[in-house]
């Protein structure tokens, strides 16, 4: 028996460069950053004081305001981008379809303000002026569940933890609960809200972080020669994916298809991939067998690009081992240059724009590359967008931990 078609139907967004998709992808493919100064809080304490924020976002937009406070900001992000991507995709959930349809939304740390404030309570006003919904604020599914509690959905519902790799593996996992037969849709993606003081701080003590805040808009700079560290950002992207057969069903319009995933672990350093970049490219082939694909097939590669001086060089070896001298034919965005980087929501999102480079022949531009280094020497379309058409497009989500996952999407032919 084949097995089924897995199409994109829906897709909802809100992170630094806009507050939902059309704002969003006219912002990237212009080239216009959405790293600044930190607004939300006072970051004068910290070595970092540059983030891509979520900016002008209003929780209420999408729920009540009594609910919306007894949610942490990343999970008020997830509902707001499902809410979007259950629009577009004019799915209607109601009680004769509610259990087939499920959610799975990743995340690399769940409620972290939320930890951090009940500690700060705990420690100055004791355990028993406690905000009374703390757990259900800080636990890492909480995303997924008050999603479902909103939405009715009842079907398979989970939330990937694998650090940066979290929105890809949920889009991936959910894409293979649709094969195996365990539900028609899925409502899938990433969030995350880590742009806080502990957030920063902790990414800053391993080094990793870019501190040129008085250049936040040139600070994240992929592939350079000279590039200083990673930018932190946040947002969600949410999708929704079912059978090609579902959708036809109902009415709804395929954007792209999805055909492939594959994940590893490296297995070897909690913070550091391994230097021949082996588990990355191993993702990558399971990715290209499920998908049915040769190397040659691909057409365009969003890369996880974080501007560290560990993954760059890596990424760019990974690619090479799977692609040959095709690698340096594949145009490769790194759109972290833009958004920084969203940790447990940066795959889902980087997803989201292959789905637009499919569909309006546009592939992103890699902004802030002037000197590229040499020991990355593919074509990382520097700082303009490029007009090609795009078949099929990959996209690379690597975690803390080793995990490496690989997302391959297709154009929509009949």
């Amino acid at each position: 028996m084949s097995k089924p078609r897995v199409v994109i139907t829906g897709m909802g967004t809100l992170n630094p460069c806009g507050l939902d998709l059309d704002t969003t992808w006219n912002n990237i493919v212009n080239g216009r950053t959405g790293i600044g100064p930190i607004t939300s809080f006072d970051p004068s304490a910290l070595n970092v004081r540059i983030a891509g924020e979520v900016k002008d976002f209003d929780p209420a937009n999408y729920m009540d305001g009594k609910e919306a406070r007894r949610r942490d900001r990343f999970a008020q992000f997830a509902i707001a981008a499902t809410v979007q991507a259950i629009q577009q995709a004019q799915l209607e959930i109601k009680d004769s379809n509610a259990d087939d349809i499920g959610i799975a939304i990743g995340t690399a740390v769940g409620g972290l303000q939320s930890w951090f404030d009940c500690v700060q309570t705990y420690l100055t006003q004791g355990p028993r002026r406690m905000n009374p919904f703390t757990m259900t604020m800080i636990i890492v599914d909480s995303a997924a569940a008050q999603t479902a509690i909103i939405t009715g959905a009842r079907g398979p519902n989970f939330a990937p933890v694998s650090a940066c790799a979290a929105g890809a593996d949920s889009i991936g996992m959910a894409y293979e609960l649709i094969l195996r037969g365990d539900a028609q849709a899925m409502m899938c993606g990433g969030s995350e809200a880590t742009v806080t003081g502990l957030g920063i701080a902790s990414f800053d003590r391993l080094g990793a972080m870019s501190r040129e805040n008085e250049n936040p808009t040139t600070a994240c700079r992929p592939f350079s020669a000279d590039r200083s560290g990673l930018v932190m950002g946040e947002g969600a992207a949410m999708f929704v994916i079912e059978t090609l057969e579902h959708a036809l069903r109902r009415g709804a319009e395929p954007l792209a298809e999805l055909i492939g995933y594959g994940c590893t672990c490296d297995a070897y350093h909690i913070s550091a991939p391994l230097e021949d970049g082996s588990g990355a490219a191993k993702a990558m082939k399971l990715a290209l067998k499920h998908a049915e694909l040769g190397p040659e097939d691909v057409d365009y590669i969003n890369a996880h690009g974080t501007a560290t001086q560990l993954n760059d060089p890596v990424e760019t070896r990974a690619i090479k081992a799977v692609f040959g001298e095709h690698a340096y034919k594949i145009p490769i965005s790194a759109t972290k240059s833009m958004t920084g980087h969203m940790m447990g929501a940066t795959g889902a999102l980087e997803a989201m724009l292959c789905v637009q480079a499919i569909r309006t022949g546009r592939v992103p531009p890699t902004i802030n590359l002037r000197a590229p280094d040499p020991e990355c020497d593919l074509d990382y379309v520097p700082n303009v967008a490029r007009d090609l058409p795009v078949r099929i497009a990959m996209t690379n989500a690597f975690g803390f931990g080793g995990h490496n996952s690989v997302l391959i999407l297709k154009r929509y032919e009949e």
